[in-house]
């Protein structure tokens, strides 16, 4: 029981739910990028090449064949259509990351610039303090 127990506390430590989370949102975005790639950015971007399919671009390197007893084996290619895809959506993705990670290095920045004073005076300025007030009576 004690193991169980044990994971359930490692579970429901707070960075690893963070963690969770952020992997769900992270999953789900990248879906959103694959589609907005896709569907909205690379057919007009082939329309403007000359009506070309990115999906469409490929490298035969062996043709389809059908064996004497009558199967079929399947083209090999190299789908740089599929590639190019690939690569622009994570330009995409990895420029998402560059943003928000440079925005919290901004907010980090900032606090570490204007650390707060404190609002009392420490032990060595009293004693300070009560120096320059003794020196001043002389």
């Amino acid at each position: 029981m004690g193991m169980v127990k044990e994971f359930k506390e490692f579970a429901m430590k707070g960075n690893m739910l963070d963690l969770a989370v952020g992997i769900i949102i992270g999953g789900a975005f990248g879906k959103v990028v694959s589609s907005i790639v896709a569907d909205v950015l690379m057919p007009p971007l082939g329309l403007l090449i000359g009506g070309l399919n990115f999906t469409d671009i490929k490298i035969t390197l062996k043709e389809a064949l059908v064996d004497a007893a009558g199967k079929t084996h399947p083209a090999v290619t190299l789908n740089l259509g599929n590639f190019i895809q690939s690569l622009v959506d994570f330009t995409i993705i990895a420029f998402a990351v560059f943003l928000l990670v440079k925005g919290i290095n901004r907010m980090n920045r900032k606090a570490a610039e204007n650390p707060a004073a404190p609002t009392f005076p420490t032990r060595q300025e009293e004693l300070l303090s009560e120096i320059r007030d003794l020196l001043k009576k002389k």
